[in-house]
């Protein structure tokens, strides 16, 4: 079996010109990475707005770095902030449940079950995430290539959106199995050490289910 840094080990692939990286980049602060920074100051700098933070990159640089590290994460597999949905209500996911195995004491069997998660999720999330950067392609191509119009634009970013829809589910379905892996203390140390302590809320505002019930 491989080890938990073969896995994470991106993988060789085409380089994509950067500017559809930016649209990638973009897309992923959707899902809850950093959307309000970006977007915050991005308008800012558009509407002549004072922008925070003397000395911080300006918004177009900001842009560029984080769309690198969206080709690096998603590239090789991982999720990009794509599963925070689940992971900050007490769901982990595989890959930080095993760099956090010393933390969580995660026994040998649960070690290897984290490991066998991993490396299905990744078998999974490297094809689809293909497949998101191709339907990037695409609808970039319309542009460059000077051909783009109303129908096309729809349909392409269409494709896009179902591609990057694979790959978000591929993320959570992953995060819904590793659940069950950990016992309530060790997704509490689990949540602890992801979060700073704040206990997972339920849909209603109150702690999730299980997250004061006694050990399994």
């Amino acid at each position: 079996m491989e080890s938990t840094r073969d896995l994470v080990r991106p993988r060789h692939r085409t380089r994509m010109p950067r500017q559809i990286w930016l649209k990638l980049g973009a897309a992923a602060f959707a899902v809850g990475v950093v959307t309000a920074a970006i977007g915050l100051r991005a308008g800012s700098a558009q509407h002549g707005m004072p922008q925070p933070g003397a000395g911080a990159p300006p918004p177009h640089m900001l842009a560029e770095m984080c769309a690198s590290a969206f080709e690096k994460n998603i590239g090789g597999g991982r999720g990009f902030g794509m599963a925070f949905v689940a992971d900050q209500q007490g769901y982990p996911g595989p890959l930080h449940v095993l760099e956090l195995k010393d933390r969580l004491t995660l026994t040998p069997e649960q070690e290897t079950r984290a490991q066998t998660l991993l490396a299905a999720m990744f078998t999974e999330s490297r094809p689809r995430s293909e497949r998101l950067f191709e339907a990037e392609r695409k609808l970039g191509g319309l542009f460059s290539e000077g051909r783009p119009d109303e129908a096309s634009i729809r349909a392409a970013v269409a494709e896009v959106e179902r591609a990057r829809g694979d790959v978000r589910l591929a993320h959570l379905m992953f995060h819904l199995k590793t659940r069950d892996l950990l016992t309530d203390e060790q997704r509490r140390l689990y949540h602890e050490a992801r979060w700073g302590g704040h206990r997972p809320m339920g849909p209603h505002g109150g702690s999730s289910p299980g997250a004061g019930s006694p050990t399994k």
